[in-house]
Order: structure tokens, then sequence, then C-alpha cells
């Protein structure tokens, strides 16, 4: 009898560990793309930290940070069929704090056209969130504010901070977000092979490469599909269902 009880307590102990285990796979499954936006809502209220205390470097450089989390948490959600409206909240809450709130910061207003200039860019990227869809599968209207923030933020890099030049291309891109113009959703991760190498160098160039080099790799990600968004970026890879 008592070789059976411990017989019978060791399976017992398995099967809760196994089912322990089944539960935390499917938790990480569920929220990997939600640790992905909050991540992004770290760093752009870390940027917002670093502007307020003068550190615009390193304030750029947690918003080409928050850049690229933005890319990486749909085609997450997407690839492991966890898409929520718990997840579409986050990404759009971080979203307005890494590109409307924080990257505003970066135009140093300290007068008053300079912050109308900088309410008027956190008003450009809260319209364009509230109103992004086109009614046309797989397209943006009005260029995605992550694209907006990489550039100035690659803009501030490589000019050494140049107030008045990354003011300038800001009132050019509250335009192009507000235009009604058609932008392609990319899906970098989810696309050709050769997007998915560029996400890879993005990566390499933020984290391991001197501030001129990932301001300059940034710069040209973001112009190119500013400039040819779907002569470049048009998405042909095969949809997954449910947008993030």
């Amino acid at each position: 009898p008592i070789g059976v009880f411990q017989s019978t307590k060791k399976l017992f102990l398995c099967e809760q560990r196994g089912r322990g285990r089944s539960q935390a796979l499917e938790f990480l499954r569920r929220n990997a793309a939600n640790g992905l936006s909050v991540a992004n809502l770290v760093a752009g209220l870390s940027s917002i930290l670093c502007s307020l205390n003068r550190q615009h470097h390193h304030s750029c450089w947690l918003l080409l940070v928050g850049f690229l989390l933005d890319l990486a948490d749909g085609a997450v959600a997407r690839r492991l069929d966890a898409c929520s409206a718990l997840g579409a909240k986050l990404d759009d809450f971080a979203d307005f704090t890494t590109f409307g709130l924080a990257t505003a910061l970066l135009l140093q207003p300290q007068g008053v056209l300079s912050g109308v200039l900088a309410l008027c860019y956190v008003l450009a990227v809260f319209a364009r969130l509230c109103f992004f869809s086109s009614g046309i599968p797989f397209t943006y209207r009005g260029l995605p504010c992550p694209y907006a923030s990489s550039l100035l933020a690659g803009t501030f890099l490589l000019s050494g901070g140049n107030v008045t030049l990354l003011r300038a291309t800001a009132a050019v891109m509250i335009l192009f977000m507000l235009d009604r113009g058609f932008y392609p959703h990319d899906k970098v991760l989810e696309s050709q092979l050769w997007k998915k190498v560029v996400y890879a160098g993005g990566v390499a160039a933020v984290l391991f490469s001197p501030a001129t080099v990932a301001s300059i790799y940034c710069l040209a990600w973001s112009m190119s599909y500013i400039v040819f968004p779907f002569a470049i970026w048009s998405c042909k890879a095969k949809p997954l269902p449910k947008a993030y």
C-alpha cells in the first residue's frame, strides 16, 4: 500500500508540474507581444526623463529602441495568434507616449512658437493613431508616427542637436502624418527576407554601433519608407489573420 501511495503521489506531482509548465507557456504566448509594447512604453517614459534632464542623445537612442520594438510587437502577436483588445490598447498607448510625447520633447520647447510646434506634433500623433484606418487592407492613411519619430531622432543625432533643423523637420512630419496619402503596412518581420535583414541591421546598428552609424541607418530606413512607400516597402507576404 505504501508503494502504491508513493507512486500515486509522484504521478500527481508530475501532472501538477506539467500543468504548471503548460500554463506558464500559455501565459508567455498570450503576453509576449504585450511585453514588447510595455517595453516600448518604458523606452518612451525613459526618453521623456532623459529629455527633462537634457540628456537628448540618450533620449534619441531610446526612441530608436522604441521604433524597433513597435515593429516587432504586432508581428509577434500575429505569429503567436495572440491578438487582443488589450494588446491593441497597450500598443496605442505606448506609441502615443514614445512617438508623441517623448519625440515632441526633442524639440526642446522653451518659447511660445516652439511650444505650439511641440503641441501640434503631439496632437498630430494623437490624430494619426485615432484615425489611421484607410478602409484598404494592409494600408495606412497618413505617415505612421514611428517613422516620423525615427527620422527626427536620427536627424538630431546626425546634426549634433541642431534644434532649428529638428523643428523644421518636425513641421514637415506633422504635414505627412495629417496628409491623406496612403502608406503600406510594411510588416517588416512578416515579409520578404531582405526586410528582415534590414530589421536585423537596425537592431545591430542601434544596440551595438556608434550613434553616427545608428542615426544614418535609421535615417536611410525612414526616408526610404517616406519617399518610396509602395515602390520599396509594399507588403507582398501572405497576410495573417487579425490586425494587432
